[in-house]
């Protein structure tokens, strides 16, 4: 199934595991919007710092600490996706509860082996 996925926290950098998740992401065919810290591209998909309204988001998965994740709550919930992905370092039990809440399931684990392991 194809999911529309929001990667937050994206980088343009190579060696970075949000660039890498950019890449396996459109390697299986997801609709990848990415958001970062600064404009730029990784690989052909574009990287914004706009925090502008996106729709039918099934994915966010987050690349950020949990303190840089606070900024984006509003936009998040704002989105309304189905599932946020906590990466490795971006563990957050606040976000979490919020997200319980109102009923968007979070799971802790990794981008890259959930594609590789055809859990995604």
């Amino acid at each position: 199934m194809i999911k529309k996925t929001l990667v937050l926290g994206a980088s343009e950098k190579p060696h970075r595991y949000a660039y890498k998740a950019i890449a396996l992401l459109s390697d299986y065919g997801h609709p990848v919007v990415a958001i970062g810290r600064k404009n730029g591209f990784a690989l052909s998909i574009p990287i914004t710092t706009e925090l502008n309204p996106i729709e039918n988001i099934d994915t966010i998965t987050l690349y950020l600490s949990e303190d840089n994740q606070r900024e984006y709550y509003d936009y998040i919930f704002s989105l309304s996706p189905k599932r946020i992905i906590m990466n490795p370092g971006a563990e957050n039990n606040e976000l979490t509860a919020l997200a319980v809440e109102r009923g968007i399931e979070v799971i802790e684990h990794c981008t890259l082996v959930m594609l590789n392991t055809e859990r995604y």
